[in-house]
Order: structure tokens, then sequence, then C-alpha cells
């Protein structure tokens, strides 16, 4: 982890290894300016593959091992499920339901100096909807237990609508179930892909940060290829979101602490420029 302060995530989804809008040369740039940057943990939240066929999970792994993070969480989307998907998943990717510590620079004095990231597969066989399930709620309040740890949660379905998406039939089924037990348990960040285009929501405390799909052309009206970078400071979480096909980049700063962000305004300065729609879609 950085010593300087900062804590840096990079976050990318839907790279759809496969899949015919597939594009190499983003996946490319993707690696390259991750290796550049060298986030402290890099999250992938889903749809690695087009289908959850065998070859496709291997080209996969093939071009996040090349990602040179030490600390990579991933877990499988709804179309990896596909075709008994979870099965390669499981044996080329390992978990599906999992918690990690690492150690956390931003948290201030007094303040956390660890983060508890919990990843969970909202992914059901065959099905575009998603759900973590009620058989997993005790789960996920013992692994975010404690006030000692700044907190993620990484999960492919999102929990909140994201603007610009079309009709929305893709949220996970049991979202309101999930977000009072993160809100309760205090969690920070959540992160999330699925819909293609990047988004953050402040909610109930919580930054919900969605991806755009980073290396394929299976975007929604005018939205590019894109991934997150996020840096957490003591007082601000910055989302800067990077277009994988030209060099545009689109940051929005929100304060840090949920008790900071709840009914918090954007002052004018943290609004994004007018351009920030059509940069985004």
């Amino acid at each position: 982890m950085t010593t300087d302060g900062v804590c840096t995530i990079g976050q990318f989804s839907d790279i759809h290894c496969g899949d015919g809008r597939f594009d190499a040369g983003l996946m490319e740039r993707l690696i390259h300016d991750l290796n550049r940057d060298c986030p402290d943990l890099v999250a992938c939240p889903g749809d690695l593959t087009e289908k959850g066929y065998p070859d496709q999970f291997e080209l996969a792994k093939s071009y996040i091992d090349r990602v040179e993070c030490t600390e990579k969480v991933v877990i499988p989307g709804n179309h990896d499920s596909r075709n008994v998907g979870y099965v390669f998943f499981d044996r080329i990717f390992g978990q599906k339901f999992y918690s990690r510590d690492f150690p956390f620079p931003a948290g201030g004095d007094p303040g956390p100096t660890r983060m508890r990231v919990v990843c969970a597969d909202s992914s059901k066989p065959d099905l575009n909807e998603g759900e973590i399930g009620r058989d997993r709620y005790g789960w996920l309040r013992e692994q975010f237990a404690g006030d000692d740890a700044y907190k993620v949660f990484v999960v492919h379905h999102h929990l909140v609508p994201v603007p610009g998406t079309g009709r929305e039939r893709n949220i996970a089924w049991d979202a309101g179930d999930i977000l009072e037990i993160l809100m309760e348990a205090g969690v920070d960040l959540v992160l999330a892909g699925h819909k293609h285009v990047p988004h953050v929501w402040p909610i109930a405390g919580m930054l919900a940060v969605t991806s755009g799909t980073a290396t394929s052309w299976r975007t929604r009206g005018v939205t590019q290829p894109s991934y997150n970078l996020i840096r957490i400071r003591e007082d601000s979480v910055e989302v800067e979101v990077r277009h994988t096909a030209d060099e545009r980049r689109v940051r929005q700063v929100f304060a840090r602490t949920p008790e900071q962000r709840i009914g918090h305004v954007l002052t004018q300065s943290e609004k994004p420029d007018p351009g920030y729609i059509g940069a985004l879609r």
C-alpha cells in the first residue's frame, strides 16, 4: 500500500472476453495504464467472459495476471454463470464469496488502519438478473462486523438504478435488503459493474460506484469504454472515470466519511463540468 496518505483502487469490469465487440487494443491500454499508476488494489466485479466458456476464462485470466498490482479481487458476473460457467470460474479464479484485509494508509489519526474488502457473487445461472440471497445475509453481517476498518463491498449487480442505461430490469432482486445490511454495517464503498455505464450514487452514507465496460464496445448510447480510478484520502474520495479509447478523464470528489456525505450537496467546484454527462454517455 502507498504511504502518502492516499489509497488508490483501480476498478474495471465487463471486459467480455470472447465477445465480438471485445477490443484487445483497449485491454492492452487498460493493462498499461494500471501498471503505470500502480493502484494499491484492483477490483474486477464481473463479466469477465461473454458466455462462460473455459477458453474465455483462460483468456481473461491471462490478461488480469498481467496487471502487476499484487492485490486483486475478482468475482463473476451474470455472463460468467452462463452455460454452467461458474464451474470454470471456481477452477480458474477460485472463491466467489470471500473477504480480505489490506493496510489502509488514508485513515488519518485516529482512523482505520486496515481496509476490509468483502466480495460476493450475485449472479444466477443463465439469468441476467442477480441476487445475493437470504442465506448470505448473516455471512455479510459477520464480515463487516466492527468499526475498525474502511469497508468496501464488491458485487457485480448494481444496487441502485444507473442513469442512461434504458429500462431498469437487472438490478439485484434483493437490493433493498443488501443496502440495509451495508448501511447498518457502516460500509463506505460499494463497487459494482453490469450496466456498462459509469456512475456514482451517494446513498445512505455510502458511495455506490459503478464501472463501465473497460475493454469492449458493448456500450449504451454514446457511452465510451472506461474504467475507474478511485483515490481515497483522509477527507475525500475522488472517482476518476478514465476512457480507454482516448485520453478523456472525468472526476468527481466527495466527502469521505458517511457523516459528511449524508445530506452533502456538491459545491460548484465539486460539480462536474458541463460536458460531464456527454463525456460519460
